[in-house]
């Protein structure tokens, strides 16, 4: 299943799942007549269509653009079963995962009472807000050590980290020391999650597997 959302400075992104680049480019083929220009560099391949339209597609892991034949090595890079750790982050709860491929390999799903905003003024506010802050502090604590602990013996083996959340918090959580092999991995492009839940971290390799073409525009 593709999935699409609007790109920063204009146009569209298109999620396309590894398994079906092929089957996209057909597709946009159909759509847009052949590719009349195919040029492929350090981070992806850019393709102009008969009628104009430009396409610019970006494997998520990287991959090697020398070379012929792009579309064909830029499909059996999508498609390799990179191992990636991940990390998402929301106030109250966090989630952590490695995956191989799309196969989970482990996982940890934990979750602290932060509690929610009250409309008090005064001393009592502030007596509200720094046990909020207290709270929160407390959140990070615990998802550093999960990931410490999860994360941590699988880093090495892992060629990528892909995040989501509260990205204040997701930071403060690999500022940590303990974690600096983890921040160093390739980052990913953030996941777009809700409540970091079991289901929705066992659905995040949809995001960040996936090979995100570019279309700029209003092009179909």
């Amino acid at each position: 299943m593709t999935r699409t959302r609007a790109a920063a400075g204009g146009g569209r992104t298109v999620l396309v799942p590894p398994e079906r680049v092929e089957r996209w480019l057909d597709n946009a083929a159909a759509r847009h007549g052949a590719f009349t220009d195919v040029v492929p560099d350090v981070e992806g391949v850019t393709l102009t269509c008969a009628d104009g339209a430009v396409l610019r597609l970006v494997p998520p892991f990287g991959w090697d653009g020398a070379g012929p034949a792009a579309l064909t090595r830029l499909g059996v890079a999508a498609r390799s079963r990179h191992r990636a750790a991940v990390l998402l982050v929301r106030r109250g709860r966090w989630a952590v995962a490695v995956f191989e491929g799309a196969d989970l390999v482990v996982s940890k799903v934990d979750s602290r009472l932060v509690q929610g905003r009250t409309a008090a003024g005064g001393w009592s506010q502030q007596r509200f807000a720094r046990r909020r802050g207290n709270q929160t502090d407390a959140v990070v604590d615990h998802a550093v050590e999960t990931a410490v602990r999860v994360l941590g013996p699988h880093t090495a083996s892992c060629a990528a980290l892909a995040t989501g959340g509260d990205r204040g918090l997701v930071g403060d959580v690999l500022a940590d020391r303990r974690l600096a092999a983890l921040a160093a991995l390739r980052r990913l492009e953030p996941v777009e999650v809700g409540e970091p839940t079991k289901d929705v971290l066992l659905g995040t390799p949809a995001q960040f597997r996936a090979v995100r073409v570019h279309i700029p525009g209003a092009q179909p």
